[in-house]
């Protein structure tokens, strides 16, 4: 017969999941096999709460996906302008060796 668990416990479950797996890194699934006795739930139920529940947990410490998706954009953007100065110094340069020199 199953048992039934609180929303407590499986918010609880999924968090400390996460948490370890933040603070040591590896697959989820360490994790998983790790937390699930402790608890006293099954790995198989603590994966599937971590399917469904898991979904919008942060990816490091304290920082949610949307927050680190804008920081990578704002770099990306950088790295962008940063490139084209590059390519338009190398241009201006180059053009400056092909010239013949007069002497």
């Amino acid at each position: 017969m199953p048992k039934k668990f609180s929303p407590e416990l499986r918010e609880r479950a999924v968090r400390m999941v996460y948490d370890r797996q933040a603070r040591e890194g590896g697959p989820r699934a360490a994790s998983i096999r790790a937390v699930a006795p402790q608890l006293g739930v099954g790995t198989e139920t603590l994966r599937i709460w971590c399917n469904r529940y898991g979904a919008t947990e942060p990816v490091g410490p304290g920082e949610p996906l949307e927050e680190e998706n804008r920081r990578l954009r704002r770099e990306l953007a950088e790295a962008r302008r940063a490139n084209e100065i590059l390519k338009a110094a190398s241009a201006f340069f180059a053009a400056e060796l092909d010239r013949p020199t007069t002497k």
